[in-house]
């Protein structure tokens, strides 16, 4: 669909601040996704054409992340697994289905995200010196990567907090470091859901152009704060971003 120029200005802006979210926190595809729907995007489009810009976006922020040595790759691959399976299935349900059923659940997992960050902020960000755990030591982990990974297949929005509660909380990575992996698993299963929204010809190519400006510009600004910001005020960033995230949603 055609936009006109104020309105390209406004889904670059949005798509701005979507980003930098994404990289901090998450929850910025709540932004996203009702300003296209306001614009006239069919619900399933919209969802399908935001993922054109997270997955531009998670490439430059995981590019950023390892220049500035914040990518921690010892456990990757067991991580990125059962997340790029659970993405595949909630993929190939979000083609076939309408993702509304899934907006309770996305509203109540803004909410309890925004409790445990208020009131147990070491599960998301682990004071400095916590011992990295393993996925294979930790089958609580595999069992929140699988689940993120269907959520983030299905409908997108929210999935960092699911992600960054695998990484951070059950594995013990400090809220930097989880971003950083949390952004590599957006990757995959972003590269995963997009090829299934291809296959369904959901994906509108030109606004996902748009979308990927601001999402990038977001990715750069994000990762600097991230770098540069002390942790005590990522996880007070981190429950802001939770409140607006829920927020969005319940009024989209």
């Amino acid at each position: 669909m055609e936009f006109a120029g104020f309105e390209i200005v406004i889904l670059i802006f949005v798509a701005l601040l979507a980003g930098a979210i994404n990289t901090v926190a998450g929850g910025g595809s709540n932004l996203v996704l009702p300003t296209l729907m306001i614009m006239g995007m069919p619900p399933e489009v919209a969802n399908a054409t935001n993922r054109v810009g997270i997955f531009v976006e998670s490439v430059v922020a995981v590019s950023e992340f390892k220049r500035h040595k914040k990518l921690e790759t010892s456990d990757l691959k067991a991580i990125l697994i059962p997340m790029a399976i659970g993405g595949l299935f909630g993929s190939l349900a979000a083609a076939f289905a309408p993702s509304a059923i899934l907006k309770p659940l996305l509203i109540g997992t803004m909410i309890c995200m925004s409790l445990l960050v208020l009131f147990r902020p070491a599960v998301v960000s682990p004071p400095i010196g916590t011992a990295v755990r393993r996925v294979s030591e930790t089958p609580s982990a595999l069992i929140g990567l699988l689940a993120a990974g269907f959520y983030g297949g299905f409908i997108q929005a929210g999935v960092g907090f699911l992600l960054l509660a695998s990484i951070a909380g059950t594995l013990r990575y400090d809220i930097v470091r989880a971003n950083a992996i949390k952004l590599v698993c957006t990757f995959v299963f972003t590269l995963v859901s997009l090829a299934i929204f291809v296959w369904q010809d959901q994906v509108a190519w030109m606004d996902g152009f748009i979308l990927s400006i601001g999402y990038v510009a977001g990715a750069f600004l994000g990762v600097k704060f991230a770098v540069y910001t002390d942790p005590r005020v990522l996880r007070w960033f981190l429950f802001a971003a939770t409140l607006l995230a829920g927020g969005a949603a319940m009024v989209s």
